[in-house]
């Protein structure tokens, strides 16, 4: 399970994670990335970014976004995203 840092907190969370099984207290929530500027500016303050996610794309567009902690997803299916190997190949 590869894991990013939760803000400036110290913790590190996994990249992918089912909805309710990290404490996601005091990040900022989104549902989607298309903010770069709200995205930008609680990077910048250390806060958090968390980003719901529905779909393969939406979880790789949040993953590409070196803001963002976590994504969380509702169908266990995308847990398994690598986003190395979907670049990369």
């Amino acid at each position: 399970m590869r894991e990013r840092w939760f803000g400036r907190t110290g913790r590190k969370v996994p990249e992918v994670a089912l909805e309710g099984s990290v404490d996601v207290s005091g990040a900022l929530e989104l549902d989607g990335v298309g903010d770069a500027a709200a995205l930008r500016a609680a990077h910048d303050q250390g806060i958090p970014v968390v980003v719901h996610a529905g779909s393969l794309e939406q979880v790789t567009a949040a993953l590409a976004r070196p803001e963002v902690a976590c994504v969380l997803v509702t169908d266990a299916a995308l847990l398994d995203v690598d986003l190395a190997d979907l670049t990369y190949g």
